[in-house]
């Protein structure tokens, strides 16, 4: 099988360096581009030491000519700059963003809460928002790929198939999420640096973070009825990890033991979907430099509630595997290429 050459938009944060850390153990990939903008001239070893002797390409800055000579555009820029390049697509190219430049279906609602107009509304209709567990199996109708946020990702993958199955009340969900410092990009020095950000714990976005759009947004096409949650966020001192728990009404005549076996039906197939013995207790650690999101089903003090617990690496899961992920399926690799 001939390798897809590649290139990485936005190579030397977080998630770009980790997702070059996976690509070159793809059998079917070639790194062809790594892109960025301070840091053009550079090796990306100089980022991250274990990419070191691994004859990768230097740094170069992004230029539309390089898009005759690659297959796939792997995008983890600064909000609005996947737009531009996704204008400047040819036929033979696929865009995985692993932003938020195309996670919402309306230029509107991107605008409402991302605070910017969309520089490229027109391909909104052209790209695909794809978990995919939930709707990979539609992606290859489409040339540009939205990869889910880490919040999101490790949200829907369990609340999903209960909605879909009309199994919870949905006017009160409560969803508590607590992120690696990652998950803010190499700037969180920066902006946290009056926050002890090693040895404290911060909630942050309370109402109004971003991740809202997208969760509400998806979980409307499962349900009719009037969805309200509360999502909050912090900030916790590891360096990588998700772990959300979620507490949830049920619905009459359904026990914590119904929604824990329509969780292991549902996932079955699914390899990166681990459904965890009943009430099972669950860590961050378990996940960690993993593709795996693991979910507990947890009794509570009372017969008509229950608490889920979710876990998943927010660079992998939540980020660059979950965008190789999508690579495969659109390309009918093996589901596991590059990220065993």
């Amino acid at each position: 099988m001939s390798k897809l050459n590649v290139l990485v938009a936005g190579s030397t944060g977080y998630i770009g360096v980790q997702l070059i850390n996976l690509l070159i153990k793809h059998r079917y990939v070639k790194i062809k581009y790594l892109c960025g903008n301070t840091s053009v001239g550079k090796k990306i070893s100089y980022y991250d030491k274990n990419l070191k002797n691994k004859k990768l390409p230097k740094i170069v800055k992004f230029n539309r000519k390089h898009l005759n000579k690659v297959d796939v555009i792997f995008t983890a820029l600064p909000n609005g700059e996947a737009q531009e390049i996704s204008k400047k697509l040819l036929p033979k190219n696929t865009l995985i963003d692993l932003a938020a430049d195309f996670r919402l279906e309306k230029a509107s609602e991107y605008l409402k809460w991302y605070k910017q107009k969309h520089k490229a509304s027109n391909n909104i209709k052209n790209s695909i928002y794809s978990l995919p567990e939930i709707t990979g199996k539609n992606i290859k109708n489409y040339k540009i790929v939205a990869c889910p946020g880490c919040y999101p990702t490790s949200i829907l993958l369990p609340l999903v198939p209960l909605i879909k199955n009309g199994l919870i009340k949905i006017d009160n969900v409560i969803i508590d999420s607590k992120s690696g410092y990652s998950g803010a990009g190499r700037s969180v020095h920066i902006k946290y640096k009056d926050k002890n950000l090693y040895e404290s714990l911060s909630a942050y976005g309370v109402g109004i973070h971003r991740h809202n759009s997208e969760i509400e947004q998806t979980l409307k096409k499962f349900t009719k009825k009037k969805f309200k949650f509360t999502f909050t966020p912090h900030l916790s001192p590891m360096f990588r990890g998700i772990l959300s728990t979620i507490y949830l009404d049920l619905n009459k005549n359904i026990n914590a033991k119904k929604i824990h076996t329509v969780l292991k039906n549902f996932y079955k197939k699914h390899i990166f979907v681990k459904i965890l013995k009943f009430n099972s207790l669950l860590n961050t650690n378990d996940v960690i430099n993993t593709n795996y999101c693991n979910i507990s089903v947890c009794k509570s003090r009372y017969n008509n509630k229950i608490i889920l617990l979710s876990a998943i690496d927010n660079l992998i899961k939540g980020g660059a595997g979950q965008g190789i992920q999508n690579m495969n399926i659109l390309y009918d690799f093996n589901i596991k290429e590059g990220l065993k």
